[in-house]
Formats: structure tokens, sequence, C-alpha cells
């Protein structure tokens, strides 16, 4: 088994910064309403500048998640950087329907054992025995590597083609 990248998805410019600018507006307007307006009342106030906090560290999150791309190998699914999301082998199965429980633009990937949970906002998500990818994805890439992972798959279970005898 090799190491080759058989397929990539790369977070597109335009969807990962409409994502960090849309939270960082959220964020600099709560920040404002916290410590603008004083006829709110006090716990209003804290709370707004809270949320708004919130929002500012979740864009920062989402931020430095989108930084890498998603690399399918032989061996597994793994960010750019190392990071390995999943293990070929611990792939049952891949769900891109339109009534799938997914991510935008993305697809998910139903694990044989549960795995830790983890999340890299905007790329991928993993709770339990699902592994979500997708956000501010390709969403062409995306279902290219949701392919090859079908196709590699039907390959390690044997599963053919019906019309070929």
């Amino acid at each position: 088994m090799t190491d080759d990248v058989l397929a990539e998805i790369r977070p597109t410019f335009v969807r990962r910064f409409l994502a960090i600018g849309m939270l960082i507006a959220l964020g600099a307007v709560l920040v404002y309403l916290g410590l603008g307006s004083s006829a709110a009342g006090f716990v209003l106030q804290v709370l707004f500048l809270a949320l708004g906090v919130g929002a500012l560290l979740l864009a920062e999150r989402v931020r430095r998640a989108t930084a890498v791309s998603l690399e399918l190998t032989e061996t597994g699914l793994r960010e750019s950087g190392g990071r390995m999301i999943c293990a070929m082998a611990d792939i049952a199965t891949v769900e891109r329907g339109a009534f799938a429980f997914k991510p935008s633009n993305g697809f998910v990937i139903r694990l044989k054992a549960a795995a830790p949970r983890a999340w890299a906002p905007g790329l991928w998500w993993r709770f339990g025995r699902r592994l979500g990818v997708g956000g501010v994805t390709s969403s062409a890439q995306a279902r290219f590597m949701a392919d090859m992972i079908a196709m590699r798959l039907a390959g390690q279970t044997g599963l053919r083609d019906p019309r070929k005898r």
C-alpha cells in the first residue's frame, strides 16, 4: 500500500471567506450591542458580549480548520497536515444522497465502530459512527472523493457490477 493521494478536497476561497466573514460580522455586531446599549440591562449586555466573543472565537477556529485540505489515500482519509481522520478499514458505507444527514456540499461516512468525537468547523465532523465531510468545500471534489471511497469499498467486499458476468 502506498501513501499516494487518490482524491483531495480543498476549501474554496469564496465559501471560506464568506463563512469567516459572516462569523466576524455577527461577533462584531453582538459585541457592539453588548458594549453600546445600556438600556438593555446588565444581563443582556453580558449575554451579547459572551455570544459576540464566542462568534469571534468560532471564526478563528473556522479559519484554522479550513486552512488545510482533506486527502484520501490507500490507508484512509486524512488532513493535509497529517492528522488521520479515519482509516479505510474502518469505513462501512458512504452516503451522499439528497436525504442523507450530511454537511453542505459533502457526504457522510458510516464507520464500522464508534470513534472519538472531533470537529474541524467548515470541513468535517465525527460523532459516534458518523463522519461528515463538507461545508466550505467544493461539491464536485466531495462527490469525486465519495465515489472513490465507494469504489474502494466495492472492490474490498468483492461486489461486482450486476451487468457484467
